[in-house]
């Protein structure tokens, strides 16, 4: 069995920014040279000896975890996180044939 990477975690959180539009940078400075996290971004938590996908919520760096609640092993999060973006991309096409036939 192929062991999984941080790299491979990663690439599927800015493939996740990408399905939905949202930003792929976590934070930004504002006009004034203050933090501001960037609301919807996707980005992968590294504690506790495991990986959690964290989805920003406010400009504060609120974050919820729209597939687990907690820190799981690589492999566990990568399998979620495919059968995630499987979700989303279906809806998305679903949605595109609902438009087609409308």
């Amino acid at each position: 069995m192929q062991r999984i990477t941080d790299k491979q975690l990663d690439n599927l959180a800015t493939w996740l920014n990408e399905i939905t539009g949202s930003p792929t940078e976590y934070s930004h400075r504002d006009e004034s040279g203050h933090f501001r996290a960037n609301i919807g971004n996707y980005h992968i938590s590294r504690a506790y000896g495991g990986v959690c996908l964290h989805r920003v919520v406010n400009e504060g760096g609120g974050v919820k975890c729209p597939i687990v609640g907690g820190h799981i092993p690589k492999r566990e999060l990568f399998e979620q996180m495919h059968a995630y973006i499987k979700g989303l991309l279906d809806a998305k096409e679903l949605t595109k044939q609902e438009e087609m036939t409308a």
